[in-house]
Order: C-alpha cells, then structure tokens, then sequence
C-alpha cells in the first residue's frame, strides 16, 4: 500500500534527458513556447511535443495557451 508520492512515476519522466531539459528549462515560471523548448532541450519539434504531452499526461506541467 502506498501512502506518499509515487516518485517512480516522476522518475521515470524525467529519467529522459529530453524531459529533463524541459522541465528544467521551466522551473524559472517563464512561459516558453514547445518551439523553444525543443531548442533547449536539444531534441527536434516533434520530439519536443511528444515529451510535453507525457510530461502534462503525468501531471508535471499543464499548458496554456495564448495568441491564436
């Protein structure tokens, strides 16, 4: 039974160093669009975009939207 956070959950999301690089790119509070994201990340825009989906699904981030 578990009673704490599952942080092998968390690990293995940031056990990529392409998530890594995202969420560390982040932790300032600035909003950073998925396009500058990729470039600090290092991974390519559909890279990019396929971490930032898991990234919101395990609850890590949440987007917002602005513009368009």
């Amino acid at each position: 039974m578990q009673t704490g956070p599952d942080i092998a959950r968390v690990a293995a999301l940031l056990g990529d160093p392409g998530r890594a690089n995202i969420v560390t790119a982040l932790l300032d509070g600035s909003a950073l669009t998925a396009g500058e994201l990729a470039r600090q990340a290092g991974v390519t825009a559909p890279t990019a975009s396929a971490h930032l989906a898991r990234l919101e699904q395990g609850g890590l981030l949440a987007r917002q939207r602005q513009g368009r």
